[in-house]
C-alpha cells in the first residue's frame, strides 16, 4: 500500500513538472514570435525610412550650376541687371519641365570649367563646344546649339583675309573654340595671340586698336554686330561643333538625363524655337 502511495505522488508530481514546463514553453515561443515580429516591423520602417529620406534627399538637392559672364546671346547682363541669354533661358525652361532646383553662379568661361573640374560646381553652362579632347573629361547633353567660329575686325578696318593678319595681334579668349582655332592657323598666317578671360575686354581691345582682329563664336559676334558694335566679319564662318550642356566625366548622369529629356520636351513644344527666337533673327 505505501508503494503504491509513493508511485501515485510521484505520477502526479512528474504531471505536474510536465505541465508546468510544457506552459513555460509556450509563453517563451510566444514572446520571441512577438519579439521576432517587432523586430522585422522595425527593421522594415527603419528601411521605409531611409529610402524615404534618400528621395527627400534627391529632391532636395540644388545643382551648382556655373556660366560664363559675357557671351551674349547666350548668357549676358541685361539693362536690368539680370543674367538671360539662351543657355539661362533654357536652363531655366528645363529646370521647370524637369522638377530640379539650381543655383546660377557667374564664373567666367576659364573659371567655370576650372570649378567643375575641382569639383566646385555640378555642372557648366556657357556656349561650351562639344570637341573630343573635352570629351575625355567631360560628359555632354545631346547638343542644342550648331555654331561655328568667326572673325571680327574694327568695321573701318581694311583687313580681308587672314592673310592680312601677318605680324599683327589678335584677340582671343581663353579656353574658347575661338582661341583654339586661331592658334590653329597663327603659325601659318605670322600672328599673335592676345587672350583674355572675358568677351568684353577681347571686344574693347580690338576697339581700342591694340589687336586687329579677334576670334570668337559666329553667332556671337553677329549678335553684338546687330547691338551696335561697329565690327564687320569679313570672312565666312569657319566650321565649328556644337554646344554642350557639360558634366566631369562619369559623375551628375541623372542632372545630364534630366536636361536631356527637358531638352526634348522643349523641341517637341516648340519652346525651343520661342527662345532662340528671342535672341536670334531669323
Amino acid at each position: 500500500m505505501k508503494k503504491k502511495l509513493i508511485a501515485l505522488t510521484m505520477s502526479v508530481l512528474m504531471a505536474v513538472s510536465l505541465s508546468a514546463c510544457g506552459g513555460g514553453s509556450t509563453k517563451d515561443t510566444t514572446a520571441a514570435a512577438s519579439t521576432a515580429e517587432a523586430t522585422t516591423k522595425a527593421e522594415d520602417t527603419t528601411a521605409a525610412d531611409a529610402e524615404v529620406s534618400t528621395e527627400k534627399a534627391a529632391s532636395d538637392k540644388v545643382y551648382k550650376i556655373a556660366t560664363d559672364t559675357t557671351f551674349a546671346p547666350f548668357e549676358f547682363e541685361n539693362d536690368k541687371g539680370e543674367m538671360v541669354g539662351i543657355d539661362l533661358d533654357l536652363l531655366k525652361a528645363i529646370a521647370e519641365d524637369q522638377g530640379f532646383e539650381y543655383e546660377l553662379v557667374v564664373a567666367g568661361f576659364s573659371a567655370a570649367t576650372t570649378g567643375l573640374e575641382a569639383g566646385e560646381y555640378d555642372a557648366v553652362i556657357a556656349g561650351m563646344s562639344i570637341t573630343d579632347a573635352r570629351k575625355e573629361k567631360y560628359d555632354f547633353s545631346e547638343p542644342y546649339y550648331d555654331s561655328g567660329v568667326g572673325m571680327a575686325v574694327n568695321a573701318d578696318s581694311d583687313i580681308a583675309s587672314y592673310e592680312d593678319l601677318n605680324g599683327k595681334t589678335v584677340a582671343a579668349k581663353i579656353g574658347t573654340e575661338g582661341c583654339t582655332f586661331a592658334e590653329s592657323i597663327a603659325d601659318q598666317y605670322g600672328f599673335t595671340i592676345m587672350q583674355f578671360e572675358d568677351s568684353s575686354s577681347m571686344y574693347q581691345d580690338v576697339l581700342a586698336g591694340n589687336s586687329v582682329a579677334c576670334f570668337e563664336d559666329y553667332p556671337v559676334l553677329g549678335y553684338e554686330i546687330s547691338r551696335g558694335t561697329p565690327f564687320k566679319m569679313p570672312l565666312d564662318m569657319e566650321h565649328g561643333n556644337s554646344y554642350g550642356f557639360a558634366v566631369m566625366k562619369g559623375e551628375n548622369t541623372e542632372l545630364l538625363e534630366k536636361f536631356d529629356a527637358g531638352l526634348k520636351n522643349m523641341k517637341d513644344s516648340g519652346k525651343y524655337d520661342e527662345i532662340l527666337n528671342t535672341y536670334i533673327s531669323k
